[in-house]
């Protein structure tokens, strides 16, 4: 148990330090491994890789196929697109709604966190500047669209936090519809009303819009494709995989392939971004694949008994202590996926065995693993977050406060909602 412990210490520091997870999660599980008495080659070369390799050959087609398809909605312009009718639609007068919706449906069409934040940014600061609105609320917003709802609580999200818990539960994207919708109208309606909170506030202390100093980041070029038909993609995605039920591999190749058809006069421009995008998802996959690695070798360690027995232990509904491990682990790696997959890896077989034998729907292990993701992951050190403020120029002082009120409080609020409606026997 010490060493289990010894070992999650070592990786948060380590994480939270900045150091990549690829090589530090093998030095955790060294860690678990010499404390837990394993071998330590053996551990490495056989443990922990059996685990990477195992989530990777699960997972890569998705996250190479998600990159790709993110890649392309933003090189050709869709993204872009999507974004501008939005904002245009809801109007400068509700600049922080627009830039949340743009970033929401983005998200939840399929188009990965990161490439959104590039969609988004060059609106959002038209929007701000035009209702002379502080830009420290950008990233909150951003987060709020984008890192939160439509990432784990939306039934029917193609982000692979809604998807990995489908290998362990035997589930759907589709899983508990009526706590993930609860759990929706919680983040977003209570973060919304949160950023227009804080809006007023700044207005109040005089602070309004002033241009950022770096602009290189900005990139408004381009045709932009018609709204409808950028929208096409998205819905196919959405639909493939949610009514027609076919497999995320297919329906993300299904979106990839309209893209192309769609924007045949930028063909020379399909292979650069294609490029981009595989090789971008190289380092989300074993990043995660590095976590779940980690978590295989916690589970080879004796004291891993004890530690099931403690969160089992936790008293009442199951759905608690899944909820509690999944959003330490998932903020000690700064990772939702990361932390989910250390988690399902290690104590999914056993949340599966006693939601077969207690009763309880696996579609409610499923949404609370997914929605419990999306809550310590964005500590100060998340990738995702670190990214959003280089892109927009703010530092943690001047938004990470309303990044952890959207991104982590609001969510953390929504899963204890969704565990009790699940109490009730509501899925």
């Amino acid at each position: 148990m010490f060493g289990i412990l010894l070992g999650l210490v070592v990786l948060m520091v380590l994480a939270y330090l900045g150091w990549s997870i690829i090589w530090v999660a093998p030095i955790a599980a060294g860690v678990v491994a010499l404390t837990g008495g394993l071998d330590l080659l053996n551990a490495y070369t056989d443990t922990y890789m059996s685990g990477f390799v195992g989530f990777a050959k699960s997972w890569f087609p998705v996250f190479m196929l998600g990159a790709v398809f993110g890649k392309l909605m933003e090189d050709t312009g869709m993204a872009r697109s999507v974004a501008v009718a939005l904002t245009k639609l809801i109007g400068t007068k509700r600049a922080i709604l627009g830039v949340l919706a743009s970033s929401a449906v983005l998200t939840y069409g399929g188009v990965s966190l990161f490439v959104v934040v590039f969609a988004v940014y060059p609106l959002a600061l038209s929007l701000f500047r035009e209702a002379n609105i502080s830009r420290r609320l950008i990233p909150g917003t951003v987060a709020l669209g984008a890192f939160t709802f439509t990432m784990t609580a939306v039934p029917g999200s193609p982000q692979i936090q809604n998807l990995i818990p489908t290998d362990y539960f035997n589930t759907t994207a589709m899983a508990a519809p009526v706590m993930g919708i609860a759990a929706t109208i919680i983040m977003a309606v209570g973060g919304y009303f949160y950023m227009r909170y804080r809006e007023k506030q700044l207005t109040a202390n005089g602070e309004y819009y002033t241009e950022p100093q770096d602009k290189s980041v900005i990139n408004m070029e381009g045709d932009t494709p018609n709204f409808l038909l950028s929208l096409l993609p998205l819905l196919t995605v959405l639909l493939t995989l949610n009514v027609l039920g076919w497999d995320i591999v297919v329906a993300l190749m299904s979106g990839i392939v309209l893209i192309m058809l769609l924007n045949l006069p930028k063909f020379k421009g399909f292979v650069k971004a294609i490029n981009a995008g595989a090789n971008g998802s190289i380092v989300a996959i074993i990043n995660t694949s590095a976590a779940v690695g980690f978590g295989t070798v916690v589970q080879a360690v004796p004291g891993f008994n004890r530690l099931t027995e403690l969160l089992m232990g936790i008293k009442g509904n199951p759905l608690i202590s899944e909820a509690v491990a999944v959003n330490i682990l998932a903020g000690a790696t700064g990772s939702a996926s990361g932390g989910m997959g250390i988690a399902l890896e290690s104590l999914g077989s056993k949340y599966y065995e006693i939601a077969m034998n207690t009763g309880i729907n696996p579609e409610a292990f499923h949404r609370v693993a997914s929605l419990s993701s999306g809550g310590l992951d964005v500590l100060p050190h998340n990738g995702a977050v670190l990214t959003l403020f280089a892109i927009t120029g703010m530092t943690h002082k001047d938004s990470y406060r309303d990044i952890f009120v959207v991104g982590i409080v609001i969510p953390v609020i929504s899963v204890a909602v969704a565990i009790l409606i699940a109490s009730m026997g509501i899925y």
